[in-house]
């Protein structure tokens, strides 16, 4: 099969590429660092220009473009940044399939878990609606700007994904640390949901949905087991072999982080209810596996 991939150098994408060519796949991927080998296209990350032809042989298009929100802090400019580097890069790739002479089967677009906002009182999937903070809007805009590609007859899946663990690379490894240092404990309460995805899953459930000619819309990327701050940060502790000390004050992050602080401090338990419902099945359903084998 012949994919490409946008953002295919960065953190989610060289997991999946890796997956995809030891299978055999054809992969060509969009960066916007220079390019290490003859399947990779620099681009701009906001049109066509220099590869646009790529989309007449391809059979699958995987947009993982977007800044990432562990940039810190987020004034204004790196606000915007992270809504360009999200939405202008799926407004080019819808363009160049519009323009084709040949058409991809299906695009699949990433998108966040926080979609459905960092509260709420009920466990939210697929049905809930959107939020309306600011992480709410930007994944809004995110998915919407490459929902022209329907009516041109592709079909769109959407990776509303939570944060994804992975021995390097992400978040994961400044999560762990002040466990590894032997100062660990919960963040505030410890009663907001860590929404969580092992990498294995998720490039398993991005290859089943590629893969399933029934998929379509939304899913969430996220584990099946809910998890809130206390359980996994005490799971870390357990695994390290460390101890589980007095919790990190939420005011303490306020003020060192300021509005990026809501990434750790809150979150809204949700299910993958769409994904279970298709059949994926989870390597890592638990946090305790998912810990066993990142730090084994």
């Amino acid at each position: 099969m012949k994919i490409l991939i946008a953002g295919g150098s960065g953190f989610i994408g060289r997991a999946l590429t890796d997956s995809l060519l030891a299978d055999h796949h054809q992969v060509f991927i969009l960066t916007r660092q220079s390019p290490e080998s003859t399947n990779q296209s620099q681009w701009d990350g906001q049109t066509t220009k220099g590869w646009s032809q790529r989309i007449n042989e391809m059979e699958a298009v995987i947009n993982l473009s977007g800044f990432s929100l562990a940039h810190w802090p987020w004034t204004k400019s790196r606000k915007r940044k992270f809504l360009e580097s999200r939405v202008l890069p799926g407004l080019a790739l819808a363009s160049a399939i519009k323009e084709a002479t040949h058409r991809p089967r299906v695009f699949i677009q990433a998108s966040g878990i926080n979609y459905y906002g960092l509260r709420g009182d009920s466990v939210a999937d697929e049905s809930t609606p959107p939020a309306d903070d600011f992480l709410a809007k930007l994944t809004i805009q995110w998915e919407d700007a490459i929902k022209s590609v329907e009516e041109l007859g592709v079909r769109r899946v959407v990776l509303r994904q939570a944060v994804v663990l992975a021995r390097r690379g992400g978040i994961f490894p400044l999560m762990a640390l002040p466990m590894r240092l032997f100062a660990g404990g919960p963040i505030g309460d410890g009663k907001q949901a860590v929404p969580w995805i092992h990498m294995a899953d998720v490039v398993g459930a991005i290859r089943f949905l590629m893969e399933n000619q029934n998929a379509n819309g939304a899913y969430n990327l996220i584990a099946p087991t809910p998890t809130s701050n206390a359980e996994f940060m005490r799971a870390v502790a357990k695994t390290l072999h460390r101890p589980y000390w007095l919790p990190t004050p939420s005011f303490m992050l306020r003020v060192m982080l300021g509005e990026m602080s809501v990434l750790v401090t809150e979150g809204r338990y949700c299910q993958p209810r769409r994904l279970l419902e298709l059949g994926y099945q989870f390597r890592f359903p638990r946090i305790e596996d998912a810990l066993a084998d990142l730090f084994q």
